[in-house]
């Protein structure tokens, strides 16, 4: 009778390094939600775009150069089209990583998943309402960068409880809002570059990477991918 094979050390040490992860980060986060938040983006950005080149000549820029009585006009629109762009990608959010929790045999709101939304949810309702101020207190053209910047921050924030791909959009995300305080009038291109293509493009390098049929091991055990 042959003896026992000796377990492999590095084997087991990469399998509780796994373990460990999953009970300390949310890994079951969906690139597909990303994608999908992106393209909510760009349709937001173009409806906001349309709306805008109805109501002003040149746009996005004259609104910039407005006054006060009309950024206030305009603010109904805009705060319908933001909440609702809000709701569209927290839904798609939801049900496309839902979909992989699922599939991944995991549950969705776990302790991991708490602690993400929460790291997200300081900086982002902070940066929201400070962006509001800036939009009425007449320097409206560094709302979009600061929403940019905000964001950013908010992903750096939260990177700790879930996948690495997350910190680099959100470094994407400050870089971009940063260029865009240099040119304000580029507003809403940044905005479709950051909240849309962004979105759309880390989305999709984590789906490839995690969630492709035959990148399975690579998902159930992300620490092999480092």
């Amino acid at each position: 009778m042959k003896p026992a094979a000796a377990p492999d050390p590095l084997a087991q040490l990469t399998e509780i390094r796994a373990i460990m992860e999953r009970s300390s980060r949310f890994l079951s986060l969906s690139g597909l939600s990303g994608v999908g938040a992106g393209v909510v983006a760009l349709v937001g950005a173009a409806v906001g775009h349309f709306y805008l080149q109805s109501q002003y000549p040149n746009g996005y820029l004259r609104l910039m150069q407005s006054s006060a009585v009309e950024r206030r006009a305009a603010l109904p629109f805009l705060v319908l089209l933001a909440g609702g762009m809000i709701a569209a990608a927290l839904l798609v959010a939801y049900y496309f990583t839902q979909r992989r929790t699922r599939h991944d045999g995991q549950p969705l709101w776990t302790a991991p998943a708490r602690r993400l939304v929460a790291a997200l949810a300081v900086p982002l309702v902070a940066g929201g309402l400070f962006c509001l101020r800036l939009y009425l207190g007449g320097d409206a053209a560094t709302v979009v960068p600061g929403l940019l910047v905000f964001y950013g921050l908010a992903l750096l924030n939260a990177s700790k409880y879930t996948l690495d791909e997350i910190r680099w959009l959100g470094l994407t995300q400050i870089g971009l809002g940063l260029v865009c305080l240099l040119l304000p009038g580029w507003g809403l291109v940044f905005f479709a570059l950051g909240f849309g293509l962004g979105h759309i493009g880390y989305g999709l390098v984590m789906y490839n990477r995690y969630e492709r049929p035959g990148a399975a091991g690579v998902a159930a055990n992300p620490a092999v991918a480092r």
